[in-house]
């Protein structure tokens, strides 16, 4: 039997696996999720500090809009999602800041898809 790479990964029908990928992957489990962690706090402060803000409005709405607002203010406000970036960029390595410099866009995304999730999945901090 051989043993292949592609034999070892969990393929996604709908796309493939490329060394970029794999990069990707690596980069998000190794750097981007322990600094999210850490930064859990703050990022969740941070958050609280938003929704004052913006006149607490968030507390008003039920809980698919309350995640709906979530996911909205990191495709809306690009200032707020800047500043949450920089939350996590800021405690880059040299070696991850410059691997994050190959690829911004695509690492830029994951960053910001997993900020929002980790705090739409805490929405009980907000009450």
């Amino acid at each position: 039997m051989r043993n292949t790479l592609i034999g070892k990964l969990k393929i996604d029908p709908i796309g493939s696996i490329s060394n970029q990928t794999l990069t990707e992957e690596s980069f998000q489990n190794k750097t981007l999720r322990p600094i999210l962690k850490f930064q859990n706090d703050l990022l969740i402060e941070s958050f609280k500090n938003y929704i004052s803000t913006h006149k607490n409005i968030y507390y008003s709405y039920s809980v698919e809009k309350k995640l709906a607002f979530i996911e909205n203010v990191f495709q809306r406000d690009i200032q707020y999602r800047n500043i949450a970036k920089g939350m996590v960029i800021g405690l880059f390595t040299i070696e991850e800041f410059q691997e994050y410099n190959k690829n911004v866009s695509n690492y830029n995304k994951r960053m910001v898809t997993m900020i929002a999730e980790r705090l739409k999945s805490q929405l009980q901090v907000f009450e």
